[in-house]
Formats: structure tokens, C-alpha cells, sequence
């Protein structure tokens, strides 16, 4: 029996010490679509598959990689609609920094904020915690940057990342390429590799996302066709 009993009960510690719903909803994550991170010299790239539930969906009005402000963007691994509402929130306080200070919000503070909100979750009654976690990319003054936040509310700065399905061998292979040297296109060539190691199915430009930033500051997502050019040198 042991831990099952609190299980239904969100904020009632096990006797072991554990929170189990937050464990359920980290088994969401792993049980998502894989996604990953990488942090180059000059700049950050997140990737992610797009498996679409039917071929009859249009494909072009799943965006699974958001922008949350001109220099920042995030991918999520588990649930979509959970991740609407974080990505709405962020956008929120970025905004709201924005008008108080002036200038733009700096990743480390966006991604505490994103975490206070997930943590909130965990300790409230009635509530749920988050299904998701999140790759959050940017690049601000102190250069480029990489984090992850977890269901829990934990986040951590990453040189590189992955989460989702096949978690356990795409962070063995991003442990086996990864350098600190490594440039923008060696990133995005990176991300490809890593994704096709666990891809079931032909990988294309319609299947996958790709979210790059740059010394230019300015976050954007690929276009199938350029995703395309990058599979075409990766061959």
C-alpha cells in the first residue's frame, strides 16, 4: 500500500517524504513528446518532434514552440493546454516589467517567475500541478541562456537539455556531442541528430520545430522549408 493512499491528495506528504501527485505529473512529462535545448557560444536552440494526433490535422495550427517576449522563447514537453496557460502568465509579467522598467525582462527573472507560478500549484488546495515542463530560451545581457522548470517549480540553467519520451537517450546523446565552443548551425545540426535518434517515422520539415536566438537578440522559430535546408546538410 505504502505511498498510495496520499496519492490522491496534493498537499499531504507520503510518509517517505514525497509529494506523489508532482511525481504523476513529471510522468506526464515523460510520457510527452521529446524536446530539447541547446546553448551554443552565441546563442540557444530549442527543438521539439510535432506529432499530430491524425493526418488530417493542418499542421501549420500546431505552434508548439512560443515566443514569450522579442528575445525570449519556450518549448513544453507533456500537456498542451497546461503549457497555454503558463506561456500566457509569462507573457503577463514580462509585459508588466516591461512597463514599470522600461526595458526588457531578464530570462533568469522571467524563468523565476514562470517557477513561482508552478510551484504555487503544488501547495495549494484544489488545484493540480502543472503537466509540463518547460525548455525556456533566451538571450539578454548576460548572454545566452538555457533553463528548464519542472512541474515542482524547480528550474535549472542547462549547457543542454532534453525531456519528453526519449529522455534517457537523447541526454546521453547531447552528453556525447555537446562542446562549449560549439557555434549556432553546430547547435541546430545537434538538435536534429538528437531528435532523430528516438524519431519513429520519416523526420521532415512538418514533423519537428525549431526555435533559434542569436547574438541579434531576436527569437525565432524556422520555417519548415528552412528546417529542410538544415535535415539536407545533417543527411
Amino acid at each position: 500500500m505504502g505511498d498510495s493512499q496520499y496519492s490522491f491528495s496534493l498537499t499531504t506528504f507520503s510518509p517517505s517524504g514525497k509529494l506523489v501527485q508532482i511525481e504523476h505529473a513529471l510522468t506526464a512529462v515523460g510520457s510527452g513528446q521529446t524536446s530539447l535545448g541547446i546553448k551554443a557560444a552565441n546563442g540557444v536552440v530549442i527543438a521539439t518532434e510535432k506529432k499530430l494526433p491524425s493526418i488530417l490535422v493542418d499542421e501549420t495550427s500546431v505552434q508548439k514552440i512560443q515566443i514569450l517576449t522579442p528575445n525570449i522563447g519556450v518549448v513544453y514537453s507533456g500537456m498542451g493546454p497546461d503549457s497555454r496557460v503558463l506561456v500566457r502568465k509569462s507573457r503577463k509579467q514580462a509585459e508588466q516589467y516591461h512597463r514599470l522598467y522600461k526595458e526588457p525582462i531578464p530570462v533568469t527573472q522571467l524563468v523565476r517567475e514562470t517557477a513561482a507560478v508552478m510551484q504555487e500549484f503544488t501547495q495549494s488546495g484544489g488545484v493540480r500541478p502543472f503537466g509540463v515542463s518547460l525548455l525556456v530560451a533566451g538571450f539578454d545581457d548576460n548572454g545566452p541562456q538555457l533553463y528548464q522548470v519542472d512541474p515542482s517549480g524547480s528550474y535549472f540553467s542547462w549547457k543542454a537539455s532534453a525531456m519528453g519520451k526519449n529522455v534517457s537517450n537523447a541526454k546521453t546523446f547531447l552528453e556525447k556531442r555537446y562542446t562549449d565552443d560549439m557555434e549556432l548551425d553546430d547547435a541546430v545540426h545537434t538538435a536534429i541528430l538528437t531528435l532523430k535518434e528516438g524519431f519513429e517515422g520519416q523526420i521532415s520539415g512538418k514533423n519537428i520545430e525549431i526555435g533559434i536566438i542569436g547574438t541579434d537578440k531576436k527569437f525565432r522559430v524556422l520555417t519548415p522549408a528552412e528546417i529542410d535546408d538544415y535535415l539536407a546538410e545533417v543527411e
